[in-house]
């Protein structure tokens, strides 16, 4: 199994782009660039504990386990 971040798709439901998404959670807009873009990117447990607590959701929501091979489709 490998880790998805769920950044993307959570933000979005609760109305959020990348820009708020920055401001919100003073997370670089860089670094919520990059999750958005690539869900199986390394990141730092204290980043994912801001946004989640401006999504409103426990940290561990913005994970999701898959199967190694689904990461390449």
């Amino acid at each position: 199994m490998t880790v998805r971040l769920r950044v993307k798709e959570l933000a979005e439901q609760r109305g959020f782009n990348i820009s708020t998404l920055s401001r919100k959670s003073d997370v670089s807009q860089n670094t919520i660039r990059r999750l958005w873009h690539d869900p199986y990117r390394h990141v730092e447990i204290s980043v994912l504990e801001k946004i989640a607590r401006v999504l409103g959701i426990p940290t561990g929501d913005l994970l999701e386990d898959v199967p190694v091979d689904t990461k390449d489709k």
